[in-house]
């Protein structure tokens, strides 16, 4: 397969559809985060589909002092990178052509889940993100788009966006990539000295702490349940080592399913000792948030949730996030 690069909208809308035409949005630098995007719409479109991989550095998503200037831009690399995960096109057009009229007076907004975290940090990123988004769908056309779940703010707010705004288009949501090591791929990632990557490491072991912490008391919820008697519960709790929960299995078996604070514990305790590293983590938030619109959850919520955060390690940013489950038996998707 030979991926073709185009550069306007014109040149997109001349070439001929046979089957769905599936889009999936970057802004360049790619790795292989971007690579299983662009498999999923491959796989998903179909032999008879269209695969197009977008690239473009989107001003208005970035505020003062942010990193445009420096967003690695390698659009050579991104051509094969698509071009071996199966892409039939690359749409990387100039700011010219996606912003005719300069910087758009019109814009999306993204309400009141763009000012949480991610958008209280960035004032302004999201309502940027938005507008590019929409801009692209329109540009490009597709019965299908595809974003990762690492940027888990931005995923929400697209679908919100295509929902509300009734975009004939599906959002499809594709799991976080991560390297070896734990950490999750993003191109911001090129940007950190070997020091400063052992440091990173902090966010995904605290996600991890957090979800681990989940699936033991998931686990110990459901042996205290499956025993009839008090006795007999607080006998089988002792034997997997719950010893301060036996002291009351009978609460344990009734209380509400899951422990937000607890998994919010675990996760900033990894944290806090990341701080005292050699270079230090600074954290900007730990989150435990409902996807719907990234508010906190109480300690008696059940249904899907999002463990967030997000960290400078020197001068380079850094957010991660993994899915918990509360109220069932899985501890994360």
């Amino acid at each position: 397969m030979t991926t073709t690069l185009l550069r306007t909208a014109a040149e997109l809308h001349a070439r001929t559809r046979a089957g769905r035409r599936a889009v999936v949005m970057t802004m360049g630098a790619l790795h292989e985060g971007h690579a299983t995007l662009v498999r999923t719409a491959r796989e998903i479109a179909g032999p008879d589909g269209e695969v197009v991989v977008t690239v473009f550095v989107n001003p208005l998503q970035f505020g003062v002092g942010e990193d445009l200037d420096r967003y690695p831009r390698t659009l050579d690399a991104d051509l094969k990178i698509a071009e071996e995960a199966g892409a039939d096109a690359v749409f990387a057009p100039s700011v010219d052509e996606v912003y005719p009229g300069g910087e758009p007076q019109v814009r999306i907004s993204a309400g009141p889940m763009g000012e949480r975290l991610e958008g209280a940090t960035r004032p302004g990123h999201f309502d940027g993100m938005l507008t590019v988004v929409a801009k692209l769908l329109h540009l490009t056309r597709p019965d299908v788009a595809f974003f990762g779940q690492k940027d888990a703010q931005q995923l929400a707010l697209i679908r919100r966006m295509v929902r509300d705004l009734n975009f004939g288009v599906e959002i499809v949501a594709v799991p976080t990539v991560r390297e070896a090591d734990g950490l999750a791929l993003s191109s911001r990632n090129r940007y950190l000295s070997a020091r400063e990557r052992r440091t990173a490491l902090a966010l995904s072991a605290a996600l991890f702490a957090g979800r681990d912490r989940h699936a033991a008391q998931e686990a110990l919820r459901a042996r205290a349940r499956e025993v009839p008697a008090t006795q007999a519960r607080a006998e089988a709790l002792s034997a997997i080592g719950e010893s301060r929960a036996a002291a009351d299995a009978h609460a344990v078996a009734k209380a509400a399913p899951g422990n937000p604070a607890a998994v919010r514990a675990a996760a900033r305790q990894v944290l806090d000792e990341a701080v005292r590293l050699d270079p230090p983590l600074v954290l900007d938030y730990l989150a435990l948030v409902d996807p719907s619109d990234f508010t906190e959850i109480a300690d008696d919520f059940t249904g899907e949730a999002v463990l967030a955060v997000a960290a400078r390690v020197g001068t380079t940013r850094l957010i991660d996030n993994l899915p918990l489950t509360f109220g069932t038996l899985g501890a994360a998707s």
